[in-house]
């Protein structure tokens, strides 16, 4: 299980695989009563890269598309930013509309 109040992904991959400003990654929030929550966290201009990576591919009917569940677009998928962006969805009261409940029977990382 992830620990600490935010769990993101990509701090888990080596540094050379993760760009914040081109690409996705999972948030986890572990609230102090147990509850988890989850939400994919993607850069702006990862949706330009994975649009043409599915172009070259043919997946999503050839780049048409791009769907995902508990997404957020950012314009920098890096903890600072992810950080202000789960306490501003906190404190308009729109956090449990973003971010999905986590089953604690999902296995990640």
């Amino acid at each position: 299980m992830p620990e600490g109040p935010i769990w993101i992904e990509a701090e888990d991959w080596a540094p050379e695989d993760w760009d914040p400003l081109d690409g996705a990654t999972d948030v986890i929030v572990n609230d102090p009563d147990g509850a988890r929550w989850i939400a994919t966290f993607v850069s702006y201009r990862h949706i330009i890269t994975l649009a043409g990576r599915n172009c070259e591919s043919g997946e999503n009917l050839s780049g048409q598309y791009i769907w995902g569940s508990d997404l957020i677009l950012i314009d920098e998928a890096s903890r600072p930013k992810i950080e202000a962006v789960v306490a501003h969805l906190r404190s308009v009261g729109e956090f449990d509309s973003a971010f999905a409940p986590l089953d604690d029977d999902i296995e990640l990382g």
